[in-house]
């Protein structure tokens, strides 16, 4: 992998935890609304500059990346982000409930992006695909980094604990949601250990921010054939990423709820499902193990178990394609997940209480809680040039937006 470090624009001594913020893509306008009211320095207001115009704009209108530009541009000139005077690599450590993971903030080449050396499981969708395409344009810089992960370097480690251990961080804070966010600052001079060990990394995987990564390769290649000077050492060919060892990530499951059993009774249903699986009414909300999946139907919990996919292609093993296949198909007519407005998804984060409240409220016939999708299945898929099925992963904890930013312009 090709990686650098570099001068990024950065939070200001002490104003991290005012700036920080969730990423674009986990709120919609109202809920980023409502997290940005009364903090005008948050970085939603960069990211989802919709929520500084009336209820019902259009969020994809050419004000709204405008007024994007100038928020960025007023954290600069009131001295809230400033530009690192040095290129950096950024230790960035998470710890949620106790569990902690170290990732390493640096720039990856969106060659590298390209050519599959860093490489995906998941379509984009157009309208989002090309909305952080004209904002990263727009701004002339990535303000939200991709959360790749990459199989473990014994040096990089050492280093990283190393220098965590020695060194005092130049960010602390916990966010509202109770996830200590620590920043650790490597100057270039001082990250050989790092950038060398990247340098014998095969491949890299992208876990989360699969549209922030196209956008970024994108932009630069848009900038590359516009450039006639073009030379390979703009700042446009790379884009801002934070990775993560894979040993260390915690994947939650993305639970399903549909809206109707699609005219059966829950009887039926039920039925059904204990002709082609072993259905055990256990009350267990959470399955143990893959090849297995709970229910909730009718203020009941219940268990189905497979045995394991006899299948060369490792989309067939997942536990949710089988849901996907030997359910939602061809029981409850769920054709398109994508499009189906018959079904929703609950990233696991919220746990199963929200499953049952869903159930319960009448609006949602029935929930699946799922076991979550394993690293290595997802590195199976991609190695595989596989797509994974759509919300088959919920990363948590979730990076922070305005932490780091990393602008194209030389």
């Amino acid at each position: 992998m090709r990686v650098k470090a570099f001068p990024a624009l950065v939070p200001a001594p002490g104003k991290a935890e005012t700036i920080a913020s969730v990423p674009y893509d986990v709120v919609n306008t109202e809920e980023a609304r409502a997290l940005a009211d009364g903090k005008p320095h948050s970085f939603l207001h960069v990211v989802r500059a919709e929520i500084d115009f009336p209820a019902g704009t259009d969020p994809y209108g050419d004000e709204i990346y405008a007024k994007s530009k100038e928020n960025l541009d007023a954290l600069q000139s009131e001295g809230l982000l400033v530009r690192e005077p040095e290129p950096c690599v950024y230790l960035y450590r998470q710890i949620m409930n106790g569990v902690a993971q170290i990732g390493i903030t640096l720039a990856c080449h969106i060659e590298d992006y390209e050519n599959d050396i860093i490489r995906k499981h998941e379509k984009t969708r157009p309208v989002k695909e090309n909305d952080r395409t004209k904002l990263t344009d727009v701004l002339s810089a990535n303000t939200g980094p991709v959360f790749l992960t990459y199989k473990d370097v014994d040096s990089i480690d050492a280093f990283v604990e190393s220098w965590i251990t020695d060194k005092d961080p130049t960010v602390d804070f916990v966010d509202d949601v109770d996830v200590q966010h620590t920043v650790w600052r490597v100057p270039e001079a001082e990250a050989g250990a790092i950038l060398d060990g990247f340098g014998e990394v095969a491949l890299s995987y992208v876990a989360d921010g699969h549209h922030r990564s196209a956008s970024a390769a994108r932009v630069g290649k848009e900038r590359r054939e516009a450039n006639p000077n073009h030379d390979g050492t703009e700042n446009y060919n790379w884009f801002l990423a934070v990775l993560f060892p894979a040993s260390q990530l915690n994947i939650l499951p993305y639970n399903r709820v549909v809206k109707d059993l699609n005219g059966l009774s829950t009887d039926g249903f039920l039925k059904k499902l204990s002709d082609d699986f072993r259905l055990d009414s256990n009350d267990q909300k959470s399955p143990e193990h893959t090849e297995s999946l709970c229910l909730y139907v009718d203020g009941k919990w219940h268990t189905i178990k497979w045995e394991e996919v006899d299948s060369d292609n490792p989309i067939d093993r997942l536990d949710v394609s089988v849901l996907q296949d030997r359910i939602l198909s061809p029981i409850l007519g769920i054709g398109d997940p994508r499009t189906d407005e018959r079904i929703d998804f609950i990233g696991g984060i919220r746990g199963t209480a929200e499953l049952e409240k869903r159930v319960d409220s009448g609006d949602w016939a029935v929930a699946f809680s799922m076991y979550p999708t394993t690293i290595q299945q997802l590195i199976d898929i991609a190695d595989a040039n596989e797509i994974m099925p759509p919300k088959s992963t919920w990363f948590e904890p979730k990076l922070r937006s305005g932490l780091f930013v990393y602008t194209l312009d030389d």
